[in-house]
């Protein structure tokens, strides 16, 4: 038996994948977001940019925004009653809209 890879990026496949019209990189302004401090966002993983990028696990996430750090945001959440913190870049960033779901 070959052994199975346990890199960073193992079993994400369907994560990952994107629609073909979709393929390539997001315009230059998901890049360049500005979130306040207190912001609501979600972890929306853009595979096509792998810097900054959260783990796999943390997909679809709702987060606070807590501070910067160089171009990246540290933001916060609850995982099973205990707080966890992540750093990502805005790429991966989503801004929850008030009142409803995340729109990319």
């Amino acid at each position: 038996m070959v052994k199975s890879s346990k890199g960073f990026r193992s079993r994400s496949r369907g994560t990952f994948t994107k629609e073909v019209r979709e393929r390539g990189l997001p315009p230059v302004t998901r890049f360049l977001r500005e979130f306040a401090i207190g912001q609501r966002v979600s972890v929306r993983i853009e595979a096509s940019d792998p810097h900054g990028q959260p783990h796999p696990r943390y997909q679809g996430r709702t987060c606070t925004v807590i501070g910067k750090v160089g171009r990246a945001y540290r933001v916060e959440f609850l995982d099973g009653g205990k707080r966890k913190e992540l750093i990502a870049t805005p790429i991966h960033l989503v801004p929850l809209e008030e009142g409803g779901p995340a729109h990319a």
